[in-house]
């Protein structure tokens, strides 16, 4: 039997302080590291920061980001993977030599850059461009794939990820506590943040409700049972910008069953050893073979226009004042 320790990290970022959020994942590298595990993954532009970027101007993105595997942070990352033996996934923002955009994530070992992955979907800043490729790679023998946030929402890029030959897909985030057309969504008030020692309950309820978690799992536990693969979710925890995130990283199993999540609002992670025999004992390993893509194939590769909406975005929904709880 296969088995790989893997961590998953929650902590709250400081918009465009790269030192500061990289001594973080350094710190809760090395922690992991020290306890026995093989790989430490954390959220979408965790480098960064994320939020903040909305407000950017292309000049101020493309002074943001970095180039990829030579720009500092992506060596800094290798650093701290060499110095705990410990692989890491990380998110930043890329540029390229042409002055393109893009939110990356990466994954370094001791020797360096193993794999890169552009978002798909992205849309917190008008000058990023879309990746068009998947990513698959291997970790200590393993399959791995990345898809960031909004990538996971379309099923077929889960799917896709699966085919290419992934067990294990890397899903970093920064999501939940936003509006949406859904019913009980909504921004979290920050004040309940500034609380939270002294009023937890209060903020684990906003959390944990409609507009966190309870959103989650209808949906994320679906992408690990359908496809019968490990997923890896990562998200900040705390204020993002001027956003409120709820955490809840988790990994969850081919049965679809959450393994490990951090529960606190602490900068912290979670840990699980992950085994080889659930990949084929999972409903997700009898569905695939049971396909019959003849009946499907064209409908589901058929033309479009993409169309995305993100409705935190709107212009009266993107301030503090007009926050609702």
């Amino acid at each position: 039997m296969k088995k790989l320790k893997i961590s998953t990290a929650q902590f709250e970022n400081k918009s465009g302080d790269k030192n500061y959020n990289l001594k973080v994942i350094e710190q809760l590298s090395e922690k992991a590291a020290s306890e026995g595990s093989n790989v430490i993954a954390f959220h979408e532009c965790s480098v960064t920061g994320y939020t903040f970027a909305r407000h950017l101007s292309k000049e101020q993105m493309l002074g943001l980001a970095e180039f990829i595997p030579d720009g500092a942070s992506t060596l800094k990352l290798t650093e701290i993977a060499k110095k705990s033996d410990i692989v890491i996934l990380a998110g930043l923002f890329e540029k390229d030599e042409n002055d393109n955009l893009f939110k990356a994530y990466v994954c370094v070992d001791k020797n360096g850059l193993v794999a890169k992955y552009r978002k798909l979907h992205p849309f917190i800043n008008p000058y990023l461009l879309a990746g068009d490729s998947y990513c698959v790679f291997e970790i200590h023998g393993w399959k791995c794939g990345i898809l960031i946030c909004y990538d996971n929402n379309i099923i077929e890029n889960v799917r896709a990820t699966r085919f290419l030959g992934a067990d294990i897909i890397f899903m970093p985030h920064v999501t939940m506590c936003t509006p949406s057309t859904r019913p009980g969504a909504g921004f979290v008030d920050p004040r309940l943040w500034q609380n939270r020692e002294t009023d937890p309950t209060s903020l684990r309820l906003e959390f944990d409700g409609m507009k966190g978690r309870s959103w989650l799992m209808k949906w994320l536990p679906a992408r690990a049972y359908d496809n019968g693969i490990y997923v890896v979710f990562s998200n900040p925890v705390g204020m993002d910008d001027d956003q409120l995130k709820n955490g809840c990283s988790m990994i969850i199993d081919p049965f679809g069953d959450v393994i490990a999540e951090c529960r606190s609002f602490d900068d912290s992670f979670v840990t699980a050893i992950i085994s080889d025999d659930k990949l084929i004992q999972a409903g997700g390993y009898r569905y695939i073979k049971a396909r019959r893509p003849e009946l499907y194939r064209d409908i589901i590769g058929q033309n479009h226009e993409p169309e995305q909406k993100v409705v935190w975005m709107s212009a009266s929904l993107s301030s503090p004042e007009d926050r609702t709880v």
